[in-house]
């Protein structure tokens, strides 16, 4: 027995101050009730309190959800002068007929209640439109009877579950209207007292009210808190989630690739979303009839052309595309200046890959090693697998003695490190590199290898206008959204940027 009353006296010297003050009033049965009664606290704390209650095993708690149908702004506002169709054919009856101009002139309704108002009439057979005419075709007893409408809006609020069949029929009309009603999803709070919960509210709990809740700085000073008793601390139960501030989950694995890349020896190179036909496609190789220049492939910008001005670049890329470089065949075609003078959103970093080899060039940096890792656009369907907007990350390396080895090497370190032991190297073709190879991924969730994007050495075609002889330069360019779903869990690259507030909140860190 005197166990049994330790353990009650440890409960009470456990209870925080809200739930003292609402023990005494569990008969309230609701949090509703809760809530008049305890006018003081806001909801939250009942709330809270409610569910520590709960948890010490003083009050069993439901909560359930219930639809409910109010009145909407313009529900309020109908009510009180009527509802658009019960004013127009208010005036109809006066007159029998009236043309549609001196009606809508005469009920003082907007354009759009009149138009639904005049659609509900001819809906229920009480008016006809004849020769730009509103004739009255109802009888006196079916116009002077409220409409289901009128009696459903005098009804509310209801809740969903007591509706009637015909109040259903008119919910569903004027659910279509804008504001007139307004359904809600209430949280019903209910609670059962349990035996110890009964016995607690017997109890004097008064002798709680001297625990001291909060050790601060001035007490310890002082030395108040000699000979009292502190609040008993309950650390087992659940408490509500915390979500603290944090970068949105893309941008931190951003920034860790990016400290990848610094390890290893990279300076990142930045440039413009907005780039010319020159730079994005011409320089790096592309031949002008290419099907990736096309408007159903590149978004381009209309009426928006540059004039670059480097005519030795220039003439120099023209030769390559023409075939007139030693070593190359070109594209067998003359080279159109207006092409390159497009301006469209950049459909890969590669493009600043390709104008940071020109800077290199004119300092004579060598050897030299770059990555980017930004934002790309391409007029792609968009499906589980792509998206007209993602990140790619890019490198290039520049090194007279650079080989393909090397270029496996840096390409395995790297997604070694963003957490893939093992990745597929397969042989692929790009325009301006040569050799070249693909990376694939296994996808565990869709069962099949999604390909993570391409690398290679670059082409003489690429390395010879710009330096004016050939030098190895390793490039690759991964689509970096896809190299990190797996981490996140997300199977879908559309949910990628959702901006969904629960989704953010409970995405794990990225931590590797």
């Amino acid at each position: 027995m005197a166990k049994k009353e330790q353990n009650l006296d440890n409960l009470i010297e456990s209870l925080s101050p809200n739930e003292r003050k609402i023990i005494p009033n569990l008969n309230e049965k609701t949090l509703d009730n809760l809530n008049e009664k305890l006018a003081e606290m806001d909801t939250v704390a009942v709330l809270r309190a409610l569910e520590f209650l709960s948890n010490k095993k003083i009050i069993v708690l439901n909560q359930k959800s219930k639809k409910t149908i109010e009145l909407g702004i313009n529900g309020i506002l109908y009510i009180k002068k009527g509802l658009p169709e019960r004013n127009l054919i208010n005036l109809i009856v006066e007159k029998s007929s009236v043309t549609i101009g001196e009606a809508k002139k005469q009920s003082k309704l907007n354009d759009n209640e009149f138009k639904v108002a005049l659609g509900v009439l001819k809906n229920k057979v009480l008016i006809n439109l004849v020769n730009g005419k509103i004739i009255l075709s109802g009888t006196k007893e079916e116009i002077c009877k409220k409409f289901l409408e009128e009696q459903f809006l005098e009804s509310l609020p209801k809740s969903f579950e007591e509706l009637q069949p015909e109040e259903k029929f008119a919910l569903k009309n004027l659910k279509s209207r804008k504001n007139i009603i307004d359904i809600q999803d209430k949280k019903i709070v209910e609670f059962e007292v349990t035996e110890l919960g009964n016995q607690l509210m017997k109890t004097d709990l008064s002798k709680a009210g001297n625990l001291i809740e909060t050790l601060t700085s001035s007490l310890i000073k002082s030395g108040q808190w000699k000979g009292k008793k502190f609040r008993r601390y309950d650390i087992t139960s659940q408490l509500p989630k915390i979500y603290g501030g944090k970068k949105h989950f893309v941008n931190q694995a951003t920034d860790y690739a990016k400290r990848i890349w610094l390890e290893m020896g990279f300076k990142e190179m930045t440039g413009n979303l907005v780039q010319s036909g020159f730079w994005n496609f011409d320089a790096l190789f592309t031949a002008q009839d290419h099907p990736v220049r096309e408007m159903q492939d590149t978004f381009f910008i209309k009426n928006k052309s540059t004039n670059f001005q480097d005519k030795k670049i220039i003439e120099e890329v023209k030769k390559a595309h023409e075939g007139k470089i030693k070593g190359s065949k070109g594209w067998q075609q003359d080279w159109r200046a207006e092409d390159s003078e497009k301006v469209l959103l950049r459909t890969h970093t590669t493009c600043l890959s390709v104008q940071t080899l020109r800077e290199i060039a004119e300092n004579k940096e060598f050897p030299a090693k770059y990555f980017a890792l930004g934002k790309c656009f391409r007029n792609e369907t968009v499906d589980w697998s792509h998206g007209f907007e993602f990140n790619q990350t890019e490198g290039i390396v520049v090194d007279e003695n650079a080989n393909f080895r090397q270029l496996l090497g840096y390409l395995k370190e790297f997604f070694k490190k963003m957490g893939y032991e093992k990745i597929r190297i397969r042989p692929g073709y790009f325009p301006y590199t040569e050799p070249s190879l693909e990376i694939d991924i296994f996808h565990p969730i869709k069962k099949k290898w999604l390909e993570f994007g391409g690398a290679g050495m670059f082409r003489p075609e690429v390395t010879i206008p710009i330096f004016g002889r050939h030098i190895p330069v390793l490039a690759w360019g991964p689509g970096f959204d896809r190299i990190i779903m797996e981490f996140f869990k997300i199977t879908d690259l559309r949910e990628m940027y959702k901006n969904n507030l629960n989704q953010l909140r409970g995405m794990k860190v990225w931590r590797k």
